[in-house]
């Protein structure tokens, strides 16, 4: 997912995005562990950075609306 599609979401809908993505990494991880081979072995990599955007963009709203209170 693209930084610029992250930041036009708002902060619940990013936090459902995030439960999606550490859903599927959950099942990638599962698939790693079992020993099957992914299909896209960089697929685990960028929903680790996904999710860390997610998080960062998340801290970033929150602390806009406390400064705006």
């Amino acid at each position: 997912m693209k930084l610029k599609e992250l930041k036009e979401k708002s902060v619940s809908e990013l936090a459902v995005t995030l439960n999606d993505l550490r859903k599927e990494l959950i099942k990638l991880n599962t698939q790693v562990a079992t020993g099957t081979t992914l299909k896209s072995p960089g697929q685990v990599k960028k929903i680790k950075k996904t999710i860390a955007r997610i998080l960062t963009l998340i801290n970033q709203k929150s602390q806009k609306e406390d400064i705006k209170k």
